[in-house]
This record gives C-alpha cells, sequence and structure tokens, in this order.
C-alpha cells in the first residue's frame, strides 16, 4: 500500500508538472513567438520606421563606439548620422545600403526571408538605422594617436570616390583626408552571401610619424523579438585567439556586468539570434580587445566592440594597411562553413548553436541535408534519415527486444520463485541472479541501447529548433512550417469549428498521431500485473502527447515514424526470438474491460 501511494503521488505530480510547464511556460511563449512574427509583419509592411529621441539615441551609440566600446573619446552628431548620403547595396541574398556618415552599415534586409510562412509576408530586417525603433548596425573606425588629428569615426562623412552601387561585382572605394595629412581610402566589397570586406589603406602625407588604432562596434538596440528558450544561446559570442574555443554570453548575464576579453590575435566577435547573426572579424595578425556592454545611458543598448591592442605607426610618406570583414545574415550551415574555410576563420560554423553534442548534431544535419537536396522535401529527409538511424542501431536493437524476449521467456520461473521466497528479498534477489546466470540473461541490456540513443534524439531536436534550413519549411499538408508546432487542434476538430482556441489547448493531428504509436508501442509488451504500474502504464502516451504538442511538428514527426518502425523492428525480432507478441491480447483487453457487466 504505501508503495501504491508512493506511485500515485508521483504520477500526480508528474501530471501536475506537465500541464503547468505547458499552460503557464509553453502556452505563452507559442503565443508570444505568434505575436511577435504578426508584428513585425506589420512593421514592416507599414515600410515607416518609428523615429526615436535622436538626441539620446544615436549620439549616445555612436560616442560609445569611441567611449563606451573603444576608449577614444569620439562624440558623434546624430542629425549629420541621420542625414548623411548612402550607398544602395545589392545582392542575390541582401539589399539595403550603406551610411557615408561612419561608413556605418544600417540598412540590411535579407531577401530570401520572410517574417513569417506567408511569401507576400515582408522579407525580414536585419540592420536598421540607430534613430529607428529596432536599430542595429555595425561600424568600423580607427581611434587618434600621435600626430594623427581628427580620423575617421562614428560622425565622420566619408566621400564616395569610385562607384555608385555596392554589389558583388562592383565595389565602391570612399575616402576622408583631415588636416593632419592622413588620407584614408575605404575600399568595400561584398560577396553573393553575407560577407563585406573592408580593405583600409591609409597614407601619411605629413613629415611626421603617426599613430592610429582600429576599432570596430556593433550596437543594438533590441532583443529578438521571440522570447529566449533554455535549448538555444542568443545573445554575445566570439572567437579570441586561433586556437580558442567559443565564448558566450547571454543578453541577461551582460545586463548585471559587461564581459571583457583581452589581447587575442585571430578569431571573431558578434551578436546571434536563433537564425541570424552579425559578426566582425578583425585581420588576423592585429591583436584585439574585445568586449560585451550594456548601456542604459538615454537610451538602452547592447554593444560588442575592439579595439587594436597595439597602434598601427605609419612612418612620413607611407602607406599603412588594414582589412576587416563584417558578417551579416543568415546563419546557413553551407556558407558559414565555407567562410571559416576560405578566411581561416577559426570555429565560425560554431555560430549556429549545434549544442553539446555538436560532434553528433551537425553530421546529422548534414546527412539529413544531403538528404533534402535529392528528395525535395525535408520532412521526407526526416523519414529517410530515421530509417538510416535505425539502420546504424539495429544491432543495440536488437540485443534490447532479445532481452526483452528472453525475460518474458523466465517469466513463469520468475513468478514461481516470487511465490517461493515470499518476504525474503535477500534469498530472492540471489536466486534471480542465479536464474539469469543459468540462462544467459543481462537484465540492464535493454537499457544500453535506449541511453546510447538519448544523444541521437536531443541532437535531432536541435537540428529542427536551430537550423535556418528547418525555418518555414514544407512537409505536406497543413504542415507548412517544419520548426514550428502543428497548428491544428483537436479542439475545434481541426479547424472546422470556427473558433480560436488558446495556446496551451493546441493539440494538434500529428501529437495525436505520435500518441497513438506510443500506445501501440507500449501494448506490445505485457501489461505489468502491479494497478499502479499499469495505471503509469496507461497514461503516459498521453502525458507525452499532451507535452509534445508544442514542439516543432518535424519533431513530432519523427517521434510517431520512429515509433512505427520500433513497433515493426519489435514485432519482427520477437517473434524470431519465439517470444509472444503481446498486442493484440492487451487490446483484446481492454475492450473487454470497457464492455457493460451484463454483456
Amino acid at each position: 500500500m504505501e508503495n501504491n501511494r508512493n506511485y500515485i503521488i508521483a504520477i500526480a505530480l508528474s501530471v501536475v508538472i506537465v500541464l503547468g510547464w505547458q499552460v503557464f511556460f509553453m502556452g505563452p511563449r507559442v503565443e508570444a513567438q505568434r505575436q511577435a512574427q504578426e508584428q513585425a509583419a506589420a512593421e514592416q509592411a507599414a515600410q515607416q520606421p518609428a523615429k526615436t529621441d535622436t538626441t539620446s539615441g544615436d549620439s549616445n551609440s555612436a560616442s560609445s563606439g569611441a567611449t563606451d566600446g573603444s576608449g577614444t573619446g569620439i562624440t558623434s552628431t546624430a542629425t549629420q548620422t541621420a542625414n548623411a548620403p548612402r550607398i544602395p547595396l545589392e545582392t542575390p541574398s541582401l539589399e539595403g545600403s550603406i551610411n557615408l556618415a561612419g561608413a556605418r552599415v544600417d540598412d540590411v534586409k535579407l531577401k530570401d526571408y520572410h517574417v513569417t510562412v506567408d511569401k507576400t509576408s515582408p522579407i525580414v530586417t536585419l540592420f536598421s538605422p540607430a534613430n529607428t525603433q529596432d536599430g542595429y548596425f555595425a561600424e568600423l573606425g580607427f581611434v587618434q594617436g600621435d600626430n594623427s588629428g581628427k580620423v575617421p569615426g562614428p560622425d565622420t562623412v566619408w566621400t564616395l570616390e569610385k562607384g555608385d552601387k555596392l554589389t558583388p561585382d562592383t565595389p565602391v572605394t570612399i575616402s576622408y583626408t583631415n588636416d593632419a595629412g592622413l588620407t584614408f581610402h575605404r575600399e568595400i566589397a561584398i560577396d553573393d552571401k553575407y560577407m563585406l570586406t573592408f580593405k583600409d589603406s591609409i597614407t601619411n602625407d605629413s613629415s611626421k610619424d603617426v599613430t592610429i588604432s582600429p576599432y570596430g562596434r556593433i550596437t543594438r538596440f533590441n532583443k529578438p523579438d521571440e522570447p529566449s528558450a533554455w535549448v538555444l544561446h542568443e545573445g554575445f559570442l566570439g572567437v579570441f585567439g586561433q586556437d580558442a574555443g567559443v565564448t558566450e554570453d547571454t543578453y541577461k548575464s551582460v545586463d548585471k556586468e559587461n564581459e571583457s576579453y583581452s589581447d587575442a590575435t585571430g578569431g571573431w566577435f558578434g551578436v546571434t539570434d536563433k537564425y541570424w547573426g552579425t559578426a566582425i572579424i578583425p585581420q588576423p595578425d592585429v591583436a584585439f580587445d574585445t568586449r560585451f556592454s550594456h548601456f542604459n545611458d538615454g537610451r538602452a543598448r547592447y554593444q560588442a566592440d575592439y579595439s587594436g591592442v597595439k597602434p598601427i605607426t605609419i612612418a612620413a610618406g607611407k602607406t599603412g594597411e588594414l582589412t576587416t570583414r563584417v558578417f551579416a545574415g543568415a546563419k546557413e550551415v553551407p556558407v558559414l562553413d565555407r567562410y571559416q574555410k576560405s578566411y581561416n576563420i577559426p570555429h565560425f560554423d560554431r555560430m549556429i548553436d549545434w549544442g553539446w553534442f555538436f560532434f553528433i548534431t551537425k553530421p546529422l544535419f548534414q546527412l539529413m541535408d544531403f538528404i533534402y537536396r535529392h528528395v525535395g522535401n525535408f520532412g521526407v529527409a526526416i523519414l529517410i534519415t530515421t530509417v538510416i538511424i535505425k539502420l546504424i542501431f539495429f544491432p543495440l536493437a536488437s540485443k534490447q527486444y532479445a532481452s526483452m524476449a528472453n525475460m518474458k521467456r523466465v517469466q513463469p520461473k520468475m513468478t514461481e520463485l516470487k511465490e517461493q521466497y515470499g518476504d525474503d528479498r535477500m534469498g530472492l534477489q540471489k536466486a534471480m541472479m542465479e536464474l539469469y546466470k543459468k540462462e544467459k540473461i543481462n537484465p540492464v541490456a535493454g537499457c544500453w541501447p535506449v541511453l546510447l540513443q538519448i544523444p541521437i534524439f536531443f541532437s535531432l531536436y536541435k537540428v529542427l529548433y536551430v537550423t535556418i534550413e528547418m525555418r518555414h519549411a514544407p512537409f505536406f499538408g497543413w504542415i507548412q512550417d517544419l520548426s514550428a508546432p502543428d497548428p491544428t487542434t483537436v479542439f475545434n476538430l481541426f479547424g472546422l469549428l470556427p473558433y480560436n482556441v488558446p495556446a496551451a489547448l493546441h493539440i494538434g493531428a500529428w501529437p495525436l498521431i505520435m500518441g497513438f504509436t506510443m500506445f501501440v508501442q507500449m501494448r506490445m509488451n505485457p501489461t505489468p500485473p502491479d494497478k499502479t504500474q499499469a495505471m503509469i502504464f496507461n497514461w503516459m502516451p498521453v502525458v507525452f502527447t499532451y507535452m509534445l504538442a508544442s514542439f516543432p511538428a518535424g519533431l513530432v514527426i519523427y517521434y510517431s515514424w520512429n515509433n512505427s518502425l520500433s513497433i515493426l523492428q519489435q514485432s519482427i525480432i520477437m517473434k524470431r526470438h519465439g517470444a509472444k507478441i503481446e498486442l493484440f491480447d492487451n487490446l483484446k483487453g481492454i475492450i473487454k474491460r470497457k464492455k457493460p457487466a451484463s454483456e
């Protein structure tokens, strides 16, 4: 009775936790994501960015590129920055413009991605000018040193010297000459994806040696619209050194305390969202200090910035050169891999949060992506990948089901031993071990295959959740986005009834299919003799159906298909070992229990 009572309490608490998690966490989260997408679509469709107080907004942000970010003491004029001329930017993947004030990249839209699954919705805006509500930009400049005079900074209005539009085939050149005899030429080039290259040449026409230091910053006046998730890192990240690992800092941690990283040579730093990323890649042989910061001096903003550790010396009559790259775009796996290899950027592929099991997660994605390129549907690719995983784990699964079959075979002998030893637990345990040894059965053999497959399940969840290739990827029928939950719900008969259902009650068709396959799979085994355990057996598919209703549809499809393959596999293996398949007997038992007593 005591054990049964504990079981019942454990079940009740588990159900309360799952219901609470769905109602108070996942439900509001799904609703917040939906509202964020609708709001972003409405704002971008209006194409009239809301103006903010430019005095407290842009002036603070621009001066922070120097005072807060690089320690230069430079200030900027917000009006001058807002009204400066622009260079149009157009590539197969991007459109926007570059502000000649500060040579600031502050207008970038992603042509291949829409705000919602609706192809008529606005395309995604990544960078926006500082004087807009969602200001977000990248900027490169210099810090003045000995005999340098005023150098290009946030408020410097450059002169367009060559070219009138930045495209992959037509780089542009801008210039600035100060009163100390320094002339700055900056060639800006862009590829067909998301990488901009800034080549600076500084000519010293004075009679004195001069020193200057480079700086760069990514400044953001907002955070991602969608609520953050424990499975995904959003915020600051970087690699500080050619042989260093990835460093991550969340918005929450930087809110409490700014983070600094000193004297790195080689590497990169930036800001990452779920699907989009921005980064500055300093010249590999230039040592730099980096800081991740949060400022709230008039207008709150987040900033990732760097400054050169050692000033660059340019002798009289000589020219110094510096190359810096800026990434701004979608975190597409092949593109990041290409940049990592072409430009020797360490761990640039880790801008995608592959998680602890990255050595499993990324190859799993690559397999799925390879299949997708041949079948043209990521949902079908998930199904084929599941079959391949099943084949890989077939030997382990065979051992698992063989162990279960052997345990069934000796079940009558185990029952006899329990009756024989009664309350003598020590004697029963010893007799059971002797039985296992005699029959060559390992009672824990069935557990190891399950434990070994847990990293695979988690890695697949990461692939579906974090890779942009899954975003808005359709399957068939009503599933138009494998990265989002099933949009249907049984509580309005899958859309037949004309009313909306709260997010907490969204239990779609695929979660129900998954629950049914889980129910059938569990019925392949004998019903536990203990009534409390049997009750857990019965309710587990219901609990998992409700819990997985808020998971990405692609993952639920995977679980449904995986369960179906497991049922088939278990049936074949158990039949091969002569073990009885309990499915039909269990189903008959359920039907009999539900019939009225008069029958």
